[in-house]
Order: structure tokens, then C-alpha cells, then sequence
């Protein structure tokens, strides 16, 4: 169907958003308030973290994790993070093990925080794996493995319960590598059990993925997307420019688990989407192609794209969404 006859579906609101988006890149540029945040992770990683809290006057559309790409860090993606914040979203982006404000191990005797910064291309395929890890025991809390994420999501958490935070909105953006590791947690996320208190997992409603990598440093889009819950249940929004393999990779293998709800614009084509689709609203996975040779980190912080405001849109969907 031609863009110009989607009405009030899911294109007309994507570029509703992205209009908007000029006025909210606009005030993106203006400095609002910013907290930085010291977490650590269960492997005794220090961790750098910037909390850039949704406007006061409403509450928040969607509580967000922000995962940076390879060699990245929050500043790579502090403008995508500023948009986020400004069009209604409180937004946690954690500077990755060594990269930006993190180090990359425990400090040792002799060396300094200063000595383990910014040696991202150490990383091995544990440390990644560290980063996602979301794990061990039965209460979640107390849990034995917690990465840079789950450090995270255990502060929302913390805020949620004191009620300046709603961990019950949390949706996930990542950028690249990001990508990956967003959805290595997201699927760690979906695997605790509930006690007898009540659910403690699956609190990811919409997951985000700007740029995916299939695989790299020896982890793999592959293993999240074994999970169930990737499978069929999480909204999914995948962004991606124009020459981005991966990413048709992944949406192809997406439409494969959900053949009744995708959704998919590319430029220069008409819309698609899974033929017994009633409304372009109602997809469950959406794949965005952007006219860009950009990836990762720069494709989501360039403000003439407009990203944010079309994320915010799909969150706004994915948390308006009736459970089945």
C-alpha cells in the first residue's frame, strides 16, 4: 500500500513523528538536566551512567535503556538520548565496560581507574557476554551474574519502587553492537520465573534495534533469537540504512516467526506488510530502511533522521497494546 493511502496507520504516525522531530532536535540542543550515575556489576566492573529524566510536566511515555555501539559511549549517543528525553522518555545510557567513564576490569594494585578506560578492542567474547548477563539463583535481586544492563534495570528498579521511575514502562534501544547485546539481556530478562510474590522477568515491553550486528567478537543475533518471547511476543522496531545486510537478516528471519504481523518500509518502495494485517498499527515487527550509508550509533544521533520521535511512536504503540 502507497504511504499516501495509510491514512491514520502506522506510516502517517511514523511521519507525523519524524516532522515533529524538527522541533524536538531543536530542543534537544538545549541542555536539560542530566544526572551521572556509579554502578557496578556483580564481576566488580565500575560503570559510568547518565539518567536524562523525562520533562517534569508530564509523566514519562516509556523508560528507556540505551545501549551505545562498539567503541562507543554515552556521548556517541547523547543527542539520541537528549531527542528520547525530550519527546516524553526518561532514558538510562550506561557507558559500556571500558568504553567512556567505564573501566574495563577491577582495578588492580598499582594501576588506577584511569589505566583500565577506554580499551574497548580488549573486550573478549566473556566480556560481552558479561555485559548482557542477567543470571543466577532464583531471586532476581540476589541474582549471582548482573552485567552493565541488569546494573541498569536493578536502578530503575530502585527508582520505580520509590515511585520517580516506572520500571513497569521499560522499553530497550540498541545501537550496533548495542543491538546484540540489548537483545542478549532482553532475552535473559524473559527467562526469570516468577515467586511467589509475583512476576520478576519479563519486564521488557518494546525492544529497539538501530543498525543490529549479526554476529561479532564471537557472540550472535542468533542466540536471543532462539528465545520465545523474541520469538513471537516483544514488539521489535529494527532501523537500519539503505546497504545494512544484518539488519534484512534479521527482519527476514523475524517475518519468519511472526508472518501475520510485520510491517516493513523501505525508501523508494511502497509499504509492505503480512498480508492478513489489519492495521499497519497493529505489526508486532516493524523494519524501518533510512535512504543513509550511515550505521549504529551515527545513524541514531543524526538529528536530521529523526529516529527518536519515530522510536517514541512505536514505544507509545507497543505500550498501548493490548495483551493477547
Amino acid at each position: 500500500m502507497p504511504v499516501h493511502m495509510l491514512g491514520l496507520g502506522l506510516i502517517s504516525l511514523l511521519m507525523a513523528a519524524g516532522d515533529a522531530g524538527v522541533s524536538v532536535a531543536a530542543a534537544a540542543a538545549t541542555e536539560e538536566a542530566v544526572e551521572e550515575l556509579r554502578l557496578e556489576t556483580s564481576d566488580g566492573i565500575r560503570i559510568a551512567a547518565w539518567h536524562y529524566p523525562a520533562p517534569k510536566e508530564a509523566k514519562a511515555v516509556a523508560t528507556v535503556i540505551l545501549i551505545h555501539d562498539l567503541e562507543g559511549s554515552h556521548k556517541t549517543v547523547d543527542h539520541f538520548a537528549r531527542s528520547l528525553q525530550q519527546a516524553g522518555c526518561a532514558v538510562v545510557a550506561p557507558d559500556l565496560r571500558g568504553h567512556g567513564g567505564s573501566i574495563v576490569r577491577s582495578a588492580t594494585p598499582g594501576s588506577s581507574d584511569k589505566d583500565d578506560k577506554g580499551q574497548p578492542r580488549l573486550l573478549k567474547k566473556v566480556d560481552f557476554e558479561s555485559m548482557a548477563a542477567a543470571t543466577g539463583g532464583r531471586l532476581r535481586d540476589q541474582s549471582g551474574m548482573r552485567g552493565e544492563i541488569e546494573a541498569v534495570r536493578n536502578w530503575i528498579k530502585q527508582q520505580s519502587d520509590a515511585g520517580s521511575l516506572d520500571i513497569e514502562r521499560l522499553c530497550v534501544v540498541g545501537c550496533g553492537l548495542g543491538a546484540t547485546l540489548a537483545s542478549m539481556w532482553t532475552a535473559a530478562d524473559s527467562n526469570w520465573p516468577p515467586t511467589t510474590t509475583g512476576p520478576q522477568g519479563r519486564q521488557v515491553r518494546a525492544l529497539a534495534l538501530v543498525s543490529p550486528v549479526w554476529a561479532t567478537k564471537g557472540i550472535s543475533m542468533s542466540v536471543p533469537f532462539a528465545n520465545g518471547a523474541l520469538q513471537r511476543e516483544i514488539p521489535i522496531m529494527v532501523f537500519a540504512g539503505k546497504a545494512d545486510r544484518d539488519a534484512i537478516r534479521l527482519f527476514d528471519q523475524l517475518k519468519r516467526f511472526r508472518p501475520a504481523t510485520w510491517f516493513q518500509l523501505r525508501p523508494g518502495q511502497p509499504s509492505e506488510q503480512a498480508r492478513d494485517l489489519k492495521e499497519p498499527t497493529d505489526a508486532t515487527v516493524i523494519f524501518i530502511q533510512i535512504d543513509t550509508s550511515l550505521t549504529g550509533d551515527k545513524l541514531a544521533n543524526d538529528p536530521a533522521l529523526h529516529v527518536a520521535d519515530q522510536i517514541k511512536t512505536f514505544f507509545t504503540l507497543a505500550l498501548n497494546r493490548k495483551p493477547d
